[in-house]
Protein backbone atom coordinates (compact mmCIF):
# COMPACT_ATOMS: atom_id res chain seq x y z
CA UNK A 1 0.00 0.00 0.00
CA UNK A 2 1.25 3.40 -0.73
CA UNK A 3 1.30 6.05 1.88
CA UNK A 4 -0.82 9.20 1.75
CA UNK A 5 0.83 12.33 2.51
CA UNK A 6 1.48 13.25 6.03
CA UNK A 7 0.01 11.84 8.99
CA UNK A 8 -3.01 9.66 7.20
CA UNK A 9 -2.48 6.46 5.67
CA UNK A 10 -4.93 4.29 4.28
CA UNK A 11 -4.25 0.22 4.80
CA UNK A 12 -7.05 -2.60 4.67
CA UNK A 13 -8.98 -2.02 7.57
CA UNK A 14 -9.08 -4.93 9.74
CA UNK A 15 -12.51 -7.14 11.03
CA UNK A 16 -12.57 -6.36 14.16
CA UNK A 17 -15.13 -8.35 16.83
CA UNK A 18 -17.81 -6.71 18.26
CA UNK A 19 -18.00 -6.47 22.00
CA UNK A 20 -18.87 -10.22 23.10
CA UNK A 21 -19.81 -11.07 19.42
CA UNK A 22 -18.13 -13.41 17.04
CA UNK A 23 -16.05 -11.92 13.86
CA UNK A 24 -17.48 -11.09 10.59
CA UNK A 25 -16.20 -10.68 7.15
CA UNK A 26 -13.53 -8.56 6.43
CA UNK A 27 -13.96 -4.86 5.72
CA UNK A 28 -13.89 -2.25 2.68
CA UNK A 29 -9.95 -1.58 1.68
CA UNK A 30 -9.36 1.58 0.91
CA UNK A 31 -7.13 2.87 -2.21
CA UNK A 32 -4.07 5.26 -2.15
CA UNK A 33 -4.41 9.06 -2.40
CA UNK A 34 -3.07 12.20 -1.25
CA UNK A 35 -4.01 14.00 2.26
CA UNK A 36 -3.63 17.49 -0.11
CA UNK A 37 -6.70 16.21 -1.85
CA UNK A 38 -8.78 15.71 1.26
CA UNK A 39 -8.04 19.00 2.83
CA UNK A 40 -8.03 21.05 0.00
CA UNK A 41 -11.04 20.40 -1.79
CA UNK A 42 -13.48 23.26 -2.49
CA UNK A 43 -16.92 22.81 -0.28
CA UNK A 44 -19.50 21.27 -1.62
CA UNK A 45 -22.01 23.65 -3.19
CA UNK A 46 -25.25 22.27 -1.50
CA UNK A 47 -24.05 23.04 1.74
CA UNK A 48 -23.00 26.73 1.35
CA UNK A 49 -24.58 29.25 3.88
CA UNK A 50 -23.52 32.53 1.52
CA UNK A 51 -24.75 31.39 -1.52
CA UNK A 52 -28.05 32.14 -1.83
CA UNK A 53 -28.49 31.19 -5.36
CA UNK A 54 -31.60 28.91 -7.16
CA UNK A 55 -30.32 25.30 -6.51
CA UNK A 56 -31.44 23.43 -10.16
CA UNK A 57 -31.28 19.80 -8.50
CA UNK A 58 -32.88 16.37 -10.27
CA UNK A 59 -34.99 14.62 -7.90
CA UNK A 60 -32.85 11.75 -8.88
CA UNK A 61 -29.90 13.61 -7.38
CA UNK A 62 -31.56 14.30 -4.38
CA UNK A 63 -32.42 10.85 -3.59
CA UNK A 64 -28.53 10.00 -3.59
CA UNK A 65 -27.88 13.00 -1.69
CA UNK A 66 -30.50 13.32 1.00
CA UNK A 67 -31.19 10.35 3.72
CA UNK A 68 -34.81 8.32 2.80
CA UNK A 69 -36.65 9.82 5.64
CA UNK A 70 -35.62 13.47 4.84
CA UNK A 71 -36.34 13.10 0.65
CA UNK A 72 -39.84 11.82 1.75
CA UNK A 73 -40.28 15.27 3.61
CA UNK A 74 -38.27 17.69 1.55
CA UNK A 75 -39.25 16.19 -2.11
CA UNK A 76 -42.12 14.59 -1.67
CA UNK A 77 -43.70 16.79 0.68
CA UNK A 78 -44.50 13.92 3.59
CA UNK A 79 -45.18 15.13 6.91
CA UNK A 80 -43.39 13.62 10.12
CA UNK A 81 -45.31 12.22 13.21
CA UNK A 82 -45.65 15.47 15.93
CA UNK A 83 -43.73 15.43 18.83
CA UNK A 84 -40.78 13.95 17.23
CA UNK A 85 -37.77 14.97 18.59
CA UNK A 86 -37.29 17.23 21.32
CA UNK A 87 -36.64 20.01 18.61
CA UNK A 88 -40.36 21.43 18.57
CA UNK A 89 -39.95 22.52 22.35
CA UNK A 90 -36.53 22.97 22.39
CA UNK A 91 -35.19 26.63 23.60
CA UNK A 92 -31.73 26.40 23.09
CA UNK A 93 -30.56 29.93 21.33
CA UNK A 94 -28.93 29.16 17.68
CA UNK A 95 -29.65 29.14 14.05
CA UNK A 96 -32.10 26.73 12.18
CA UNK A 97 -31.45 26.13 8.52
CA UNK A 98 -32.71 23.82 5.75
CA UNK A 99 -31.08 20.07 6.06
CA UNK A 100 -31.84 19.70 2.62
CA UNK A 101 -28.90 22.79 0.86
CA UNK A 102 -28.09 24.34 4.21
CA UNK A 103 -29.77 27.87 3.79
CA UNK A 104 -30.76 29.63 6.89
CA UNK A 105 -34.24 29.48 7.61
CA UNK A 106 -34.86 31.25 11.29
CA UNK A 107 -33.16 32.25 14.15
CA UNK A 108 -33.88 30.79 17.98
CA UNK A 109 -35.77 33.99 18.89
CA UNK A 110 -38.14 33.69 16.03
CA UNK A 111 -39.02 30.47 17.85
CA UNK A 112 -42.02 29.73 20.04
CA UNK A 113 -43.10 26.38 22.03
CA UNK A 114 -46.54 25.64 20.08
CA UNK A 115 -49.02 22.72 21.17
CA UNK A 116 -48.89 21.28 17.90
CA UNK A 117 -45.87 18.89 17.94
CA UNK A 118 -44.00 20.35 15.06
CA UNK A 119 -41.51 23.51 15.24
CA UNK A 120 -43.11 26.41 15.36
CA UNK A 121 -41.81 30.34 13.98
CA UNK A 122 -43.49 33.55 14.06
CA UNK A 123 -40.96 35.19 11.47
CA UNK A 124 -38.32 33.73 8.89
CA UNK A 125 -34.85 34.88 8.64
CA UNK A 126 -35.63 37.34 5.13
CA UNK A 127 -37.83 37.27 2.89
CA UNK A 128 -36.55 35.23 0.42
CA UNK A 129 -35.12 32.57 2.72
CA UNK A 130 -38.82 30.88 2.60
CA UNK A 131 -41.10 30.71 -0.11
CA UNK A 132 -45.16 30.28 -0.73
CA UNK A 133 -47.66 28.28 -2.89
CA UNK A 134 -51.30 27.18 -2.25
CA UNK A 135 -51.77 23.45 -1.48
CA UNK A 136 -55.09 21.65 -1.85
CA UNK A 137 -53.61 18.29 -0.76
CA UNK A 138 -56.28 16.13 1.54
CA UNK A 139 -59.22 18.21 0.53
CA UNK A 140 -57.62 21.19 2.39
CA UNK A 141 -56.49 25.13 1.10
CA UNK A 142 -53.05 25.20 2.87
CA UNK A 143 -50.56 27.51 2.72
CA UNK A 144 -47.03 25.14 1.86
CA UNK A 145 -43.69 26.46 2.95
CA UNK A 146 -40.49 25.87 0.72
CA UNK A 147 -36.81 26.49 1.36
CA UNK A 148 -36.38 30.07 -1.08
CA UNK A 149 -33.50 28.00 -2.50
CA UNK A 150 -33.77 24.35 -2.98
CA UNK A 151 -37.22 24.91 -2.87
CA UNK A 152 -37.65 21.62 -0.32
CA UNK A 153 -40.87 21.19 1.50
CA UNK A 154 -40.77 22.46 5.17
CA UNK A 155 -44.11 22.42 6.53
CA UNK A 156 -47.17 25.05 6.56
CA UNK A 157 -47.57 28.57 7.26
CA UNK A 158 -51.06 29.40 9.36
CA UNK A 159 -52.43 32.96 10.83
CA UNK A 160 -52.24 31.50 14.24
CA UNK A 161 -49.53 32.47 15.85
CA UNK A 162 -48.33 34.87 18.33
CA UNK A 163 -47.67 38.60 17.99
CA UNK A 164 -45.67 40.61 16.30
CA UNK A 165 -47.03 38.71 13.32
CA UNK A 166 -50.00 36.21 13.94
CA UNK A 167 -48.16 34.08 11.86
CA UNK A 168 -47.40 30.36 12.68
CA UNK A 169 -44.63 28.98 10.53
CA UNK A 170 -45.17 24.79 11.31
CA UNK A 171 -41.99 22.89 10.22
CA UNK A 172 -41.03 19.44 10.15
CA UNK A 173 -38.27 18.89 12.43
CA UNK A 174 -36.42 16.41 9.67
CA UNK A 175 -36.34 19.53 7.21
CA UNK A 176 -34.32 21.62 9.66
CA UNK A 177 -31.04 21.46 10.75
CA UNK A 178 -30.03 23.41 14.61
CA UNK A 179 -26.72 25.01 14.93
CA UNK A 180 -26.40 26.25 18.56
CA UNK A 181 -25.01 29.80 18.90
CA UNK A 182 -21.28 29.55 20.83
CA UNK A 183 -21.70 30.66 24.43
CA UNK A 184 -18.51 31.49 24.80
CA UNK A 185 -16.33 33.79 22.75
CA UNK A 186 -12.95 32.10 21.66
CA UNK A 187 -9.58 33.31 22.97
CA UNK A 188 -6.39 32.40 21.12
CA UNK A 189 -5.56 28.81 22.75
CA UNK A 190 -8.29 28.47 24.47
CA UNK A 191 -9.57 24.79 24.14
CA UNK A 192 -12.38 23.50 22.02
CA UNK A 193 -14.32 20.02 21.41
CA UNK A 194 -15.41 17.94 18.51
CA UNK A 195 -17.36 14.98 18.88
CA UNK A 196 -17.69 12.23 16.92
CA UNK A 197 -18.97 8.62 16.81
CA UNK A 198 -17.09 5.75 14.70
CA UNK A 199 -18.64 2.09 16.56
CA UNK A 200 -18.00 0.93 20.02
CA UNK A 201 -16.79 4.31 21.85
CA UNK A 202 -14.25 2.31 24.04
CA UNK A 203 -12.23 1.91 21.00
CA UNK A 204 -12.57 5.86 19.81
CA UNK A 205 -11.54 6.76 22.94
CA UNK A 206 -8.23 4.81 23.77
CA UNK A 207 -6.83 5.65 19.84
CA UNK A 208 -7.14 9.56 21.08
CA UNK A 209 -5.75 9.25 24.51
CA UNK A 210 -2.65 9.10 22.75
CA UNK A 211 -2.80 11.51 20.41
CA UNK A 212 -0.62 15.08 20.83
CA UNK A 213 -2.99 17.79 21.78
CA UNK A 214 -5.77 16.03 23.04
CA UNK A 215 -6.75 17.12 26.38
CA UNK A 216 -9.53 14.84 27.31
CA UNK A 217 -11.53 11.99 25.77
CA UNK A 218 -15.13 11.25 27.51
CA UNK A 219 -17.61 8.31 26.01
CA UNK A 220 -21.03 9.50 25.84
CA UNK A 221 -24.29 9.71 23.62
CA UNK A 222 -25.39 11.93 20.98
CA UNK A 223 -28.26 12.35 18.17
CA UNK A 224 -30.96 10.94 19.48
CA UNK A 225 -34.39 11.42 20.44
CA UNK A 226 -34.51 11.05 24.54
CA UNK A 227 -33.02 12.89 27.29
CA UNK A 228 -30.14 11.87 29.89
CA UNK A 229 -29.97 8.12 27.80
CA UNK A 230 -29.24 4.95 29.46
CA UNK A 231 -26.41 2.32 27.93
CA UNK A 232 -29.38 -0.29 27.59
CA UNK A 233 -31.61 2.52 26.44
CA UNK A 234 -29.19 3.28 23.01
CA UNK A 235 -27.97 -0.53 23.30
CA UNK A 236 -31.73 -1.08 21.85
CA UNK A 237 -31.15 0.64 19.13
CA UNK A 238 -34.44 2.46 19.51
CA UNK A 239 -33.29 6.00 20.98
CA UNK A 240 -31.76 7.58 18.08
CA UNK A 241 -28.29 8.03 20.20
CA UNK A 242 -24.42 7.08 18.61
CA UNK A 243 -21.96 6.06 21.02
CA UNK A 244 -19.68 8.50 20.59
CA UNK A 245 -16.38 10.47 22.18
CA UNK A 246 -16.08 14.30 22.94
CA UNK A 247 -12.59 15.22 22.26
CA UNK A 248 -11.46 18.65 24.12
CA UNK A 249 -8.04 19.14 22.68
CA UNK A 250 -6.04 22.24 22.18
CA UNK A 251 -5.58 23.92 18.87
CA UNK A 252 -2.15 25.13 19.34
CA UNK A 253 -1.12 21.96 19.38
CA UNK A 254 -3.76 20.15 16.92
CA UNK A 255 -6.58 20.70 15.06
CA UNK A 256 -9.83 19.75 13.27
CA UNK A 257 -7.60 18.63 10.27
CA UNK A 258 -5.76 15.95 12.10
CA UNK A 259 -8.54 14.57 14.18
CA UNK A 260 -10.24 13.96 11.19
CA UNK A 261 -7.00 11.93 9.43
CA UNK A 262 -7.31 9.82 12.33
CA UNK A 263 -10.84 9.50 12.70
CA UNK A 264 -10.82 7.94 9.33
CA UNK A 265 -8.38 5.99 9.81
CA UNK A 266 -9.54 4.05 12.75
CA UNK A 267 -12.63 2.98 11.98
CA UNK A 268 -14.46 2.28 8.69
CA UNK A 269 -16.69 4.83 7.71
CA UNK A 270 -18.25 2.40 4.83
CA UNK A 271 -20.27 0.21 6.75
CA UNK A 272 -23.66 1.94 6.96
CA UNK A 273 -24.45 1.40 11.31
CA UNK A 274 -22.00 -1.12 11.95
CA UNK A 275 -18.02 -1.35 12.71
CA UNK A 276 -17.57 -5.05 12.17
CA UNK A 277 -19.96 -7.20 14.13
CA UNK A 278 -21.14 -4.57 15.96
CA UNK A 279 -24.73 -3.73 14.90
CA UNK A 280 -27.40 -0.98 14.85
CA UNK A 281 -27.69 3.05 14.26
CA UNK A 282 -25.99 3.20 17.28
CA UNK A 283 -22.17 2.61 15.95
CA UNK A 284 -23.00 4.89 12.62
CA UNK A 285 -20.52 6.76 11.50
CA UNK A 286 -21.27 10.06 12.40
CA UNK A 287 -19.25 13.82 13.17
CA UNK A 288 -21.55 16.34 15.22
CA UNK A 289 -20.94 19.77 14.63
CA UNK A 290 -21.59 22.63 16.56
CA UNK A 291 -20.96 25.43 13.90
CA UNK A 292 -20.73 25.99 10.20
CA UNK A 293 -17.05 26.11 10.36
CA UNK A 294 -16.83 22.40 11.69
CA UNK A 295 -19.80 21.17 8.94
CA UNK A 296 -17.96 22.59 6.27
CA UNK A 297 -14.56 21.01 7.29
CA UNK A 298 -16.07 17.79 7.68
CA UNK A 299 -18.29 17.84 4.37
CA UNK A 300 -15.20 19.03 2.76
CA UNK A 301 -13.16 15.88 3.71
CA UNK A 302 -16.24 13.14 3.06
CA UNK A 303 -16.63 15.02 -0.52
CA UNK A 304 -12.82 14.33 -0.98
CA UNK A 305 -11.98 10.91 0.34
CA UNK A 306 -15.42 10.23 -2.08
CA UNK A 307 -13.91 12.25 -4.98
CA UNK A 308 -10.72 10.42 -4.96
CA UNK A 309 -12.11 7.13 -4.01
CA UNK A 310 -10.05 6.20 -1.26
CA UNK A 311 -12.44 3.43 -0.25
CA UNK A 312 -14.18 0.86 -2.51
CA UNK A 313 -17.38 1.57 -1.06
CA UNK A 314 -19.07 4.74 -0.60
CA UNK A 315 -18.39 6.92 2.49
CA UNK A 316 -21.65 6.40 4.95
CA UNK A 317 -20.26 8.91 7.92
CA UNK A 318 -23.41 11.16 8.36
CA UNK A 319 -22.70 15.00 9.58
CA UNK A 320 -25.55 15.87 12.22
CA UNK A 321 -25.92 18.79 14.47
CA UNK A 322 -24.52 18.30 18.35
CA UNK A 323 -27.76 19.59 20.51
CA UNK A 324 -26.73 17.77 23.63
CA UNK A 325 -23.80 15.50 24.78
CA UNK A 326 -24.92 13.05 27.21
CA UNK A 327 -21.78 11.48 29.35
CA UNK A 328 -21.43 7.88 29.73
CA UNK A 329 -21.53 5.89 32.42
CA UNK A 330 -18.52 5.93 34.97
CA UNK A 331 -17.25 2.42 33.90
CA UNK A 332 -17.44 2.94 30.14
CA UNK A 333 -14.82 6.07 30.67
CA UNK A 334 -11.23 4.66 30.14
CA UNK A 335 -12.78 1.14 29.98
CA UNK A 336 -9.26 0.14 27.32
CA UNK A 337 -6.97 1.55 30.78
CA UNK A 338 -9.06 0.09 33.01
CA UNK A 339 -9.62 -3.49 31.45
CA UNK A 340 -6.40 -4.16 29.11
CA UNK A 341 -6.42 -7.94 30.15
CA UNK A 342 -10.14 -8.23 28.99
CA UNK A 343 -10.26 -10.20 25.58
CA UNK A 344 -11.99 -7.38 24.04
CA UNK A 345 -9.38 -5.14 24.68
CA UNK A 346 -6.93 -7.53 23.23
CA UNK A 347 -8.18 -8.41 20.01
CA UNK A 348 -10.47 -5.29 18.71
CA UNK A 349 -9.22 -2.33 20.61
CA UNK A 350 -5.27 -2.84 20.98
CA UNK A 351 -5.19 -3.39 17.04
CA UNK A 352 -6.44 0.30 16.43
CA UNK A 353 -4.11 1.29 18.92
CA UNK A 354 -1.24 -0.41 17.43
CA UNK A 355 -2.41 1.08 13.89
CA UNK A 356 -2.89 4.46 14.99
CA UNK A 357 0.66 4.44 16.64
CA UNK A 358 2.38 3.43 13.21
CA UNK A 359 0.47 5.57 11.22
CA UNK A 360 0.83 8.50 13.77
CA UNK A 361 4.23 8.18 15.02
CA UNK A 362 5.43 11.51 15.51
CA UNK A 363 1.97 12.52 17.18
CA UNK A 364 2.11 10.58 19.95
CA UNK A 365 1.88 11.73 23.47
CA UNK A 366 5.28 11.24 25.40
CA UNK A 367 4.85 9.45 28.37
Amino acid sequence: MKKIVKYLIVLPLLAFNACGQSKTKSQSIPNPTTMENVINKPENPFYSNTDTSKLSVSDAEWKKILSPDLYAVAREADTERAFTGSMWNDETKGTYYCATCGYKLFQSNQKFTSSCGWPSFFEQENKESIVFKLDKSFGMSRTEALCGRCDSHLGHLFDDGPEPTGKRYCMNAISLDFVPETTLVEKSGALKNLTVGGGCYWCIEAVFDNLKGVKSVVSGYAGGRIENPTYEEVCSGTTGHAEVVQITYDPKQTNTDEIFKVFFTVHDPTTLNRQGADVGTQYRSVIFYTNEKEKKEAQNIIDALETSKVYDSQVVTTIEPLTKFYKAEDYHQEYYQNNKNQPYCKMVIQPKIEKFEKLFKSRLKKE
